[in-house]
C-alpha cells in the first residue's frame, strides 16, 4: 500500500519509523500498520492512514498520538491528520522483511 510515494512522503515514513510498538518493540512501519502517507504541499497537510494489530490494542491511543507528535515535531508548520481504519484488516503478512528479522532476534 505504500507504493509510489514521493520523496517527501518517504521522508515522513522514515519519521514514523521512530514510533515503536511497545508490545513487540518493533517500529510500526515494519509491522505493517501504516497503510498510506500523503503529503499535500499546497494545503500544508500530511494525512496518515493506519491500523492497529487488534481492535482492543491497549496502547492504540498512545501509538496514534505518538505518530501525530513525531510528524508535528518534524514538520511544525503542517497540519497532521492520522486516521485509524480497520479495513483492510491487519495480518502478520503485512510485516516487512525488516520487521520479521527484528522479531526473530
Amino acid at each position: 500500500m505504500l507504493e509510489n510515494l514521493s520523496e517527501k512522503e518517504r521522508e515522513i515514513l522514515n519519521v514514523i519509523k521512530t514510533v515503536i510498538d511497545p508490545e513487540v518493540a518493533i517500529n510500526i512501519v515494519d509491522l505493517g500498520l501504516i497503510y498510506e502517507v500523503n503529503y499535500h504541499e499546497s494545503e500544508k497537510k500530511i494525512s496518515i492512514l493506519m491500523t492497529l494489530s487488534a481492535r482492543g490494542c491497549p496502547v492504540g491511543d498512545t501509538i496514534i498520538s505518538h505518530v501525530k507528535t513525531v510528524i508535528e515535531n518534524e514538520y511544525p508548520n503542517v497540519q497532521v491528520n492520522v486516521d485509524l481504519v480497520w479495513e483492510p484488516q491487519w495480518t502478520p503478512s503485512l510485516i516487512t522483511d525488516e520487521g520479521r528479522e527484528a522479531l526473530n532476534q
